[in-house]
C-alpha cells in the first residue's frame, strides 16, 4: 500500500484505539488495582499474623498468584472456571484474574514497607497504650503506605501494559481494536506500532504523575509523622515524649 494510504489508516485508527484505552483499558486498570491494593492490605497484615494457618493460607496465595504467568491465569478464569460452572463476563474476568495478581505483588510490597517501619515506633506506641490495632492504623500503616508509593506506582504501570492480554479472553480494549483493525487493513507493523505509541504516553503520563507524589509525600512525610503522633499521644496525656519518639 502507498505511504499515504499507510497514513489515512493510521490516522483514522488513532481515535478507535484512543476511545477503547479509555473506555476500556484504564477504567480496568483503576478496577483491578483499587482491588488488588486492598487485597495486598488485607494480606500483608495476615502475613504478620500470629496464626500460623492464615501464614500458611495466604502465603500460598501469594505463591501462586506471583508464580504463574498472567495469560495462564486469565485462561483459567476464563476458559477454565466454565467447565465447572462458573460463568463470568469477560470484563469481569479480567478485572478479577487482574486484582487477584496484582495483590499478590502489592502484598509483598506493603508488608516490606511494614516492616521496614523502626522496632521503636512499635514499642512507643506500646507505652502510650495503643493496641495493636491501633499502632497498625495510626502509627505504621500511613508510613508504610508513604514508602510504598514507589513501587506501588510502578506496579499500576506495569497493570496498565499487562491489560493488553485480556484481548485473549476477547475483552475489547486497546490492543484488542488494534488487532481488529490491522485484520481488517493488512497494515499489522503500523497498528501495532501505533498501539505501542499509546502505551508508551500512558505509561510516560503515570511514571511523571508517580515522581510528583513521590515529591509531595516525601517532603511532607517527617511533618505528618510528628503530627500523627502528637494527635495519637494526645488523649494519653503524654504527646510530648511519644511525638518524639515517633517522629524519630
Amino acid at each position: 500500500m502507498p505511504v499515504t494510504g499507510v497514513w489515512q489508516i493510521l490516522g483514522d485508527s488513532v481515535w478507535p484505539i484512543v476511545r477503547a484505552s479509555l473506555a476500556m483499558t484504564i477504567p480496568i486498570s483503576l478496577a483491578a488495582f483499587a482491588i488488588g491494593l486492598a487485597i495486598g492490605v488485607i494480606v500483608a497484615i495476615a502475613r504478620l499474623s500470629k496464626w500460623r494457618a492464615l501464614r500458611l493460607l495466604v502465603w500460598f496465595y501469594v505463591w501462586v498468584f506471583r508464580g504463574s504467568p498472567l495469560l495462564v491465569q486469565l485462561y483459567i478464569v476464563f476458559f477454565g472456571l466454565p467447565t465447572v460452572g462458573i460463568n463470568l463476563h469477560p470484563v469481569t474476568a479480567a478485572i478479577a484474574t487482574l486484582a487477584l495478581n496484582i495483590g499478590a505483588f502489592c502484598s509483598e510490597t506493603i508488608r516490606a514497607c511494614i516492616t521496614a517501619v523502626p522496632a521503636g515506633q512499635w514499642e512507643a506506641a506500646k507505652a502510650v497504650g495503643l493496641t495493636g490495632a491501633q499502632t497498625m492504623q495510626l502509627i505504621v500503616l500511613p508510613q508504610a503506605v508513604t514508602a510504598a508509593i514507589p513501587p506501588l506506582g510502578n506496579s499500576f504501570i506495569s497493570l496498565v501494559k499487562d491489560t493488553s492480554l485480556v484481548s485473549s479472553i476477547t475483552v475489547v480494549e486497546l490492543f484488542r481494536v488494534s488487532q481488529q483493525i490491522a485484520a481488517r487493513t493488512y497494515e499489522i507493523l503500523p497498528l501495532y506500532l501505533l498501539a505501542a505509541a499509546v502505551y508508551l504516553f500512558y505509561s510516560t503520563l503515570l511514571t511523571w504523575l508517580q515522581q510528583k507524589l513521590e515529591t509531595h509525600f516525601g517532603g511532607a512525610s517527617k511533618a505528618s509523622s510528628a503530627q500523627l503522633a502528637g494527635r495519637t499521644a494526645k488523649p494519653l496525656k503524654r504527646q510530648d515524649r511519644t511525638a518524639a519518639i515517633l517522629a524519630a
